[in-house]
């Protein structure tokens, strides 16, 4: 899900009105912050807004939340001490239904630069209002847990490296996480500087005693190595990519762990793609998106869409889908020649479309039989003297089989100094269909003036459908659309002179 902020803009009374609150009014603090909250199935759980009171010792910061439930109702809200580094902090529910508060901002203005150090996340538990620092844990290279209460500054820990370093040869690098299904999981490695080896993937149960570990890259060096990328884990199984590498040449297979007792339950090659793209397709990363949401688990598979790479270049997309009952990997490519051009006749071998505009990806959405819906927008990038330009929104429609079923390009004015006029997207009756939403600046049919309208795009039961809501300007106003629960959009109204600070529920009307 994406945001951007919409400058002077607010919809008028063609949404219908639902629910408002002030986030003036629900504390006493500065407000710093406020973002939707997910539960681990990606069902919107509620928002979380954060208020600052500043500085109230030497280390820490006084803050305050409140948690809106959906329909904006505060449900629980308190004052903590945070660490005097954080500006502020992103919320997101773990998998044991806790708030977890971790740093988005950080502030060093407070702090000399010698006691410069991160901010340790909060845990926020909903059902008792209690909120106390996270706890994290270090492995040691002796089998054993450290607690950890408070990160070292970074250049304690530069030195503590140097030391090892020249002790050892290497730096032990080790990383522990609390899982879902019981216990804990660390990794582990030697750090030699050009090369790293002895890689470890171990589980504890929830005493921390190492119930199993499995091993790779034991010998590792420049030229012949391994790694283990995780995908997907659940109560039975982890699922991973291992990637060989023997000076140069790359082979990569699906591994799957047993959870209960680390031994391969499956190790299956997988072919079909270049090693660029099989390589990085457990992350999609797209220029002035950042990070993709790129892969969607379902009771039956697992389905990653990654970038389609050949010779360094991006030149498509590529799917890759697990059966989960039997292992077995489907992969599965799009090229922009020939697959997109029989539906764009203007885009070329690297998805330019027309006057240096290029195809940018901005979101995936996964259906339950494998289809895939690839929304791209047409982005010219900024040069020594042109802005950056954005113009039509592309969707790309492919069935089952990762074939392009349909292409929807949804024309819009040019739109200059930014990056992007996508907002944000849902899914909806149960993650069967989705809907996405854009703006775009045209001028009015009757007063003949330039004015934004928001439009809300949905694909159902794979048809399209699409409503446009004009957009009025509200002076000295920033309007911020945020995802509401389903059939419903949020938007935040701003206006820090005034001290006006809104949200709204708006019915949507598809």
């Amino acid at each position: 899900m994406k945001k951007i902020t919409l400058i002077l803009f607010g919809l008028i009374q063609t949404l219908m009105y639902a629910q408002t609150q002030d986030l003036t009014a629900l504390a006493a603090g500065e407000h710093v912050g406020m973002n939707a909250l997910f539960d681990d199935k990606d069902n919107l759980y509620g928002y979380i807004s954060l208020y600052s009171y500043g500085k109230s010792g030497d280390k820490t910061k006084k803050f305050e939340y409140v948690v809106l439930d959906k329909n904006l109702n505060p449900v629980a809200n308190k004052e903590f001490e945070g660490d005097i580094t954080a500006a502020s902090y992103q919320g997101y529910v773990d998998f044991k239904g806790q708030i977890i508060l971790r740093p988005s901002m950080m502030d060093y203005s407070l702090v000399k630069n010698r006691e410069l150090f991160t901010p340790v996340s909060m845990v926020i538990d909903p059902k008792t209002n209690t909120i106390t620092r996270k706890v994290y844990y270090d492995y040691l290279e002796d089998g054993t847990f450290k607690e950890i209460n408070q990160p070292k500054n970074w250049k304690e820990e530069r030195k503590e490296n140097r030391e090892e370093k020249r002790e050892k040869g290497y730096n032990y690098v080790s990383a522990v996480g609390e899982i879902k299904e019981g216990g804990y999981f660390a990794v582990e490695y030697k750090d030699f500087g050009k090369y790293i080896n002895n890689n470890s993937l171990i589980k504890f149960d929830n005493n921390k005693k190492e119930v199993w570990r499995y091993k790779y890259n034991t010998n590792g060096d420049k030229k012949i190595f391994s790694t283990l990328s995780v995908i997907e884990k659940d109560e039975n199984y982890i699922y991973s990519i291992m990637k060989k590498v023997d000076d140069g040449k790359k082979a990569f297979s699906l591994v799957v762990l047993d959870m209960k007792t680390g031994k391969e339950a499956a190790n299956k090659p997988i072919t079909g793609l270049s090693d660029d793209t099989i390589d990085m397709i457990d992350s999609f990363y797209s220029g002035y998106t950042g990070s993709i949401d790129n892969d969607k688990t379902f009771d039956d598979k697992i389905v990653l869409v990654g970038r389609n790479y050949a010779k360094n270049d991006f030149v498509g997309y590529a799917r890759l889908m697990v059966n989960k009952s039997d292992f077995t990997v489907d992969t599965k490519a799009l090229y922009f020649k020939p697959d997109f051009a029989a539906h764009l006749p203007k885009i070329n071998a690297l998805g330019y479309v027309e006057s240096g505009y290029m195809l940018q990806s901005k979101d995936l959405y996964f259906m339950s039989d494998g289809s895939v819906g690839i929304l791209a927008e047409k982005f010219k990038p900024e040069g020594q003297y042109n802005a950056p330009k954005t113009t039509d929104l592309v969707y790309v429609y492919t069935d089952k089989d990762f074939k392009i079923k349909e292409i929807k390009v949804f024309e819009k004015e040019k739109t200059r100094w930014v990056n992007s006029d996508y907002l944000f997207s849902q899914y909806l009756n149960n993650g069967k269909d989705v809907v996405f939403f854009y703006r775009d600046y045209q001028k009015d049919e009757v007063t003949k003036q330039k004015k934004w309208n928001l439009f809300i795009n949905t694909v159902i039961g794979g048809k399209f459908k699409q409503e446009i809501i004009p957009i009025s300007e509200k002076d000295n106003y920033i309007v911020t659309p945020y995802v509401g629960k389903e059939g419903y959009i949020l938007l935040r109204e701003y206006n820090e002179k005034e001290k006006f600070n809104k949200i709204r529920l708006e019915k949507l009307n598809y």
